[in-house]
């Protein structure tokens, strides 16, 4: 199966580092037009420079907002009008006892990971449907259905983004527009490997050594019993945007190896 995804133009929000910058350079090598979002000029302009490094050929761009934000989405939709491919990857996440988790968490995580995804959605599903074609992929997490105890907010969160693009793909039907989760499990991103950082310089092990025994621990029902690379889930997502995907559309598809334990 070949990808190609030239003459399509592509918006992976949060997409400066992890998950969500491997997703633009999968897209970018299968020819798409990418733009790179982030908070910053700074770490755009990073990206961006990083992107172009990696593959020469590839048209990428920047677009500074933040997508939390009514304006900032507002901004987004001035500076790029039109997407043929929208990855809501956008998203925040801690660790907190419920008990001790206050409303402007509660409030910001939605704001961030729900609403980011609502509003650039809004934004761009119309014209997608103008042209007949157009593919959204929101970045879910096995959180979504694994409710992780210690994050809850998050969890309520992720499973809304569920709810949303199902309900979406319903609204979207016979437009040419397909709408996707993808729920990734525990991966090998910048934000695990800070996270374990500490742990893999006393052990001596290497990182992925390292993430493989905090999988085993913290996610015992993992089939693959390590972490995911993020390429492999940048790959999910890079299929979901092709031609070849047109008849997936309102699946939540788990890249999160076999940590939820069900056949459905």
């Amino acid at each position: 199966m070949k990808i190609d995804l030239s003459k399509k133009t592509a918006l992976v929000t949060g997409s400066t580092q992890g998950i969500g910058f491997a997703i633009a350079r999968g897209l970018a090598n299968a020819g798409a037009s990418v733009v790179i979002n982030g908070l910053t000029r700074e770490e755009v302009s990073l990206a961006v420079e990083r992107l172009r490094a990696e593959l020469p050929r590839a048209d990428v761009r920047g677009a500074v907002c933040d997508v939390a934000t009514a304006d900032g989405v507002d901004a987004l939709a001035t500076a790029v009008p039109e997407v043929d491919i929208l990855v809501n990857n956008a998203g925040i996440y801690s660790q907190q006892d419920f008990f001790e988790t206050p409303d402007e968490v509660w409030l910001r995580m939605y704001e961030v990971n729900v609403m980011g995804g609502v509003r650039t959605a809004r934004a761009y599903l119309r014209g997608m449907a103008g042209r007949g074609w157009g593919r959204v992929i929101f970045i879910s997490s096995e959180s979504a259905l694994n409710v992780p105890v210690e994050m809850i907010h998050y969890g309520t969160t992720k499973t809304a983004n569920l709810t949303v693009s199902r309900g979406l793909a319903k609204r979207m039907a016979g437009t040419g527009v397909t709408v996707n989760a993808v729920l990734p499990g525990p991966t090998l991103s910048e934000g695990l490997q800070s996270l374990l950082k500490e742990e893999q310089e006393k052990s001596g092990l290497s990182m992925e050594e390292t993430a493989a025994a905090f999988v085993v621990a913290h996610r015992p029902t993992s089939i693959i019993r390590r972490a995911a690379s993020m390429d492999e889930v940048a790959n999910l997502v890079v299929y979901l945007s092709s031609p070849q995907a047109s008849a997936t559309t309102g699946a939540s598809l788990r890249v999160d190896g076999g940590v939820v334990d069900t056949i459905g």
